[in-house]
């Protein structure tokens, strides 16, 4: 039989390394971004065309390459950063595995410009696919300049795969950020298009988030503090009464590299117990140096995944120092065991007496004796009625709790409040209407979401959505990266109903809302649906139309807590069962939970 195992061509080892490194354009600029970072760059610039796909280009003023060693790092496992086993365990250096470039290069068609502060000429290398086309000398600024072209030039069936321009700008955004705001010493700028997007001067942690986010965010953010053996946790955290419905202002580092931990984020979720409401996100920007030795950061191809060695106690230190922040700062609600309650007393204002209380008694009043007069809080039939209806809930929640004794007087009046009471709201999150079989239980969030679906739908495929122009325009600023997002779905927003216009840079101005959307403020609901549209973005990465007519209809439901009248839940109900799937939402998640007589029976006979 003869041999069958052979060793890969070189080409296509680093195609198949392509694969896991280069992912998508973002991908290419998160590793080259890295590279200058660790060449010590104090000066990085990104410039994009056609959302990666055309070009990529990183310029920095670092150590630069040698002609020997621009060439050898085009081979992979090539690297500076290595050179013992030990090594491996105490990485702070961004790259290191020696595959980005070689990756890279494997799938574009690169040109690399180099130079070190000692030479006086610098080198130039041409390469298309993994083959170097030429390498010679030129004259060249200290540092590298990397351009990549046709990003998948040379495999079609990954560059069709690749989402719109807006969504591949988003995630090189994403990429440029996680990186600039852990470096704030390095002055950072992005170019997209010839429009400059980014220029961060150097700065501290503070400044830089403030140079992204704006000054206002200067009166957001709590300072967060603390050293142990394990860990070492600086950085800062937002205040609550600023949490927004979208994750996007979430960061967590780990020796200066940016890391995703569904674990450590619930940390800071549980630090905000009591100050949130489940839909609402705090952003945080926190720090962490920890022994190299004690997490393992080559866990995934892109290294934004780390396993901790002490990943409980880590936990319960982001947690504690987060809580403490927030209380320090009073934020955090907290009790005063310390201070005696009554002698806080309010001083009195200059020539004011002090009040001394008086009694009045009815001299009169006996105990003993029963009234002859009629019960105060009783109603006349029709106000029963009314308030049996649409002012039941209003009436209880005012603490005009009413007896049923003393609200039906006869057999034939409760039968008749029973027969105009068909559904009955259940606490404010369910509708209980009964059926001749028993009776049926419907979560009011779900079933409007189901009928704004199907609305939203028939109106885009005819285009005919209904708006109601504001009165006073809103005017929407977002960060770049939620603002790409706006623009990729600025014709499907105007299709369902708004009407938006962009107005500057990451700027728009809102004129008209959808009908459905009532009286809600239309940046909150364009905020409620970019942070669902993300949350779904990679359920329905083929289907962008379907993700934001969901999005919209989950943004604009009614919620739960929300007081519905009669008229409102009987409307809900007769317009859920005129749906085509009246029973669940597009997710599977149950609308209506049905209970037959039987079901009751068997409860009573037990």
């Amino acid at each position: 039989m003869p041999d069958i195992i052979r060793l890969l061509p070189d080409s296509v080892a680093n195609q198949i390394a392509a694969g896991e490194v280069v992912q998508r354009p973002a991908s290419a600029v998160k590793e080259l971004l890295e590279n200058s970072i660790d060449a010590k760059a104090t000066e990085v610039s990104l410039i994009i065309k056609n959302a990666g796909k055309t070009l990529i280009q990183v310029i920095d003023n670092g150590i630069g390459m040698t002609p020997t060693d621009a060439r050898l790092s085009l081979e992979r496992h090539a690297t500076s950063k290595i050179k013992k086993v030990e090594d491996l365990f105490a990485l702070r250096t961004m790259g290191f595995r020696g595959e980005a470039i070689p990756s890279i290069a494997a799938v574009s068609q690169t040109e690399i410009k180099t130079k070190t502060e000692k030479n006086e000429l610098g080198s130039q290398l041409i390469l298309e696919g993994s083959e170097v086309i030429s390498q010679e000398i030129t004259q060249c600024p200290k540092g590298t300049n990397i351009c990549v072209k046709n990003l998948f030039f040379n495999i079609p069936a990954r560059r069709n795969f690749l989402k719109s321009n807006p969504v591949e700008t988003k995630h090189i955004i994403e990429e440029f950020l996680r990186v600039a705001l852990i470096h704030p010493e390095v002055n950072m700028n992005l170019t997209n298009e010839q429009n400059e997007v980014y220029q961060l001067p150097r700065g501290n942690f503070r400044q830089r988030i403030l140079s992204i986010y704006g000054n206002k965010y200067d009166q957001r953010l709590v300072p967060v503090e603390e050293t142990t053996d394990i860990v070492s946790i600086s950085g800062f955290v937002g205040k609550p009464e600023f949490a927004k419905r979208t994750r996007g202002e979430q960061y967590f580092f780990v020796n200066n590299r940016f890391i995703k931990s569904g674990y450590l984020n619930h940390a800071i979720q549980t630090a905000y117990e009591e100050l949130l409401p489940k839909d609402q996100f705090p952003s945080y920007f926190i720090r962490m140096e920890i022994d190299p030795a004690k997490i393992d950061i080559n866990i995934h191809p892109t290294k934004t995944e780390i396993k901790f060695e002490e990943e409980r106690a880590i936990y319960a230190i982001i947690r504690t120092s987060v809580r403490q922040a927030l209380g320090k700062y009073n934020i955090a609600p907290s009790l005063d065991f310390e201070q005696e309650a009554s002698f806080n007393i309010p001083l009195l204002k200059k020539g004011e007496a002090v009040q001394m209380p008086s009694i009045q008694v009815d001299p009169e009043f006996n105990p003993f004796e029963i009234s002859k007069k009629p019960f105060q809080n009783k109603m006349s039939f029709s106000s029963r009625k009314e308030a049996t209806n649409s002012n039941w809930e209003s009436l209880y929640q005012k603490g005009n709790t009413i007896p049923s004794q003393q609200i039906i007087d006869s057999e034939e009046q409760q039968d008749e409040i029973f027969e105009s009471k068909k559904v009955i709201q259940l606490h404010r999150k369910y509708i209980l209407s009964h059926i001749k079989s028993g009776f049926i239980v419907v979560n009011q969030q779900r079933a409007h979401e189901r009928i704004l679906i199907e609305r939203l739908s028939q109106q885009m495929q005819s285009e005919k959505a209904t708006s109601q122009q504001l009165l006073f325009p809103e005017d929407l600023v977002l960060n770049a990266e939620d603002s790409a997002l706006v623009a990729s779905l600025l014709e499907e927003l105007n299709t369902l109903g708004f009407d938006i216009r962009p107005f500057g840079k990451n700027h728009f101005i809102i004129q008209g809302v959808p009908t459905e959307a009532g009286s809600q403020n239309g940046g909150d609901l364009i905020e409620k649906l970019l942070e669902e549209f993300k949350q779904n973005l990679s359920e329905l990465k083929n289907r962008p139309k379907i993700n934001m007519i969901r999005s919209l209809a989950q943004s604009m439901s009614i919620k739960a807590e929300r007081v519905m009248t009669q008229e409102e839940m009987t409307n809900l109900i007769d317009e859920l069962f005129a749906c085509e799937m009246p029973y669940s939402l597009p997710n599977g998640r149950t609308i209506i939970v049905s209970y037959s007589l039987g079901d009751l029976d068997k409860q009573f006979n037990k």
